[in-house]
């Protein structure tokens, strides 16, 4: 894998810390602030504002701009956000921080998904695009554990001043990794816009949506399912979390090799795993063996679809992808949002703590639907490209997308 894709990684990992490191602060951060633990829990909404709306806005403003440069661009404001948050003199000034930081996010993350498959042959973008997600996912395992315990054991900014900090490292690894190749090819914001015209485009923004929502709406509420239904005890939630983090890991790095040799299958089986995963939770979070081991398969077969998914919006997005790549990362944090509430909801009517579980398998199942919908397009559109090529003769022709 080349360099490139590793300094990818590590940024994608710094950005995943300063998302998650958040929630383990959050009673040193509302100390200090002055404000009570809910106010101080905003700070999780406004940064998932900033990724939703922030990345797509900044990218349709920056298409002009050629890819690495954007890549640079962001992960100063990220460095600015950070570095604003380690200062900030009172709460508007810290939520300030975060939405700044934030609006690297989702933009960071798409542009880098799509310059990382750029780097490397045809057949190892689902892989490269699962390299830079690990970096999002090892910092659930070891980046927001770490940073929590900086901040309670020195000082909550030394958390974000050391987020700065690797923010920098990351910057001077991009410079130094990336290709100057990648400064060639600005595209138009007309051409980026005009993709969304494919309907192609729009499933698999739904299948991004769908997949993620799926996961995280039954771990919105882990926490009280593990203690209060499985029977562990508050303190065995963090190797718990990790167990959790190491499924993520894993699930992402298993799903990139397989999505590159078969992109729709296997998309519709980690959907289908984890529609089965969240059942049978349902059915056995009263076991504690068991519900560990659910935690970790269903990270797993979660993160198995984010290759999947990305790979499948840039290849439908081919020509201007970097617009949807970064829609992409809003796409699925607006399913996590949904998926969230729903879940909330089910507990507020009575359902218990499992039926967050049952609200993440039913969407897992719409996912499936979503992404066989999809491949059969795919399947219809093979016979027509198949006899466009035969009319040309020699000449190639350029696959078309729904």
């Amino acid at each position: 894998m080349p360099l490139a894709v590793f300094a990818l990684m590590l940024a994608a990992f710094g950005i995943g810390t300063t998302e998650f490191v958040i929630m383990g602060l959050l009673p040193e951060v509302a100390g200090d602030m002055s404000v009570t633990l809910t106010t101080a829990g905003l700070l999780i909404s406004g940064y998932a504002l900033g990724v939703v709306v922030g990345g797509p806005l900044f990218t349709a403003a920056a298409t002009r701009m050629p890819r690495k440069t954007m890549l640079l661009v962001l992960l100063g404001f990220f460095i600015a956000g950070n570095a604003l948050s380690a200062l900030a003199p009172g709460y508007a000034a810290l939520m300030a921080g975060r939405v700044l930081a934030a609006v690297c996010h989702g933009a960071f993350l798409g542009i880098g998904s799509v310059v990382a498959a750029d780097t490397v042959a045809p057949e190892r973008r689902s892989q490269a695009i699962a390299m830079v997600f690990t970096g999002l996912t090892v910092a659930n395992v070891f980046g927001a554990p770490l940073g929590t315990w900086i901040g309670q054991a020195v000082d909550w900014r030394a958390t974000f001043w050391a987020i700065a900090a690797l923010g920098v490292l990351s910057l001077i690894g991009l410079v130094l990794l990336v290709p100057a190749g990648h400064d060639a090819a600005p595209t138009r914001l007309r051409d980026e816009l005009a993709v969304f015209a494919r309907g192609q485009v729009w499933l698999a923004l739904a299948t991004a949506g769908l997949s993620i929502g799926a996961l995280f709406a039954a771990f919105s509420y882990v926490s009280p399912l593990m203690t209060d239904v499985a029977g562990f005890s508050s303190g065995m939630l963090t190797p718990l979390l990790m167990l959790f983090g190491a499924g993520l890991v894993a699930g992402n790095l298993v799903g990139g090799r397989f999505a590159d040799r078969a992109q729709v299958p296997t998309l519709l089986t980690a959907q289908a795993a984890l529609a089965a995963v969240l059942a049978a939770f349902a059915l056995t979070a009263q076991y504690p063996v068991a519900a560990a081991a659910m935690l970790a398969l269903v990270g797993g077969a979660g993160f198995a679809t984010v290759p999947g998914f990305m790979a499948r919006v840039i290849d439908k997005a081919s020509g201007a992808p970097v617009l949807a790549a970064a829609v992409a990362s809003s796409a699925a944090n607006a399913g996590i949002a949904v998926g969230s509430s729903l879940a909330g909801r089910t507990i507020d009517a009575g359902l218990g703590l499992t039926s967050p579980l049952l609200v993440g398998a039913a969407m897992a199942v719409l996912a499936f639907g979503v992404t066989a919908a999809s491949g059969a397009l795919d399947r219809r559109r093979a016979p027509a490209e198949a006899a466009e090529e035969g009319d040309a003769g020699t000449a190639p022709v350029l696959p078309r997308q729904e």
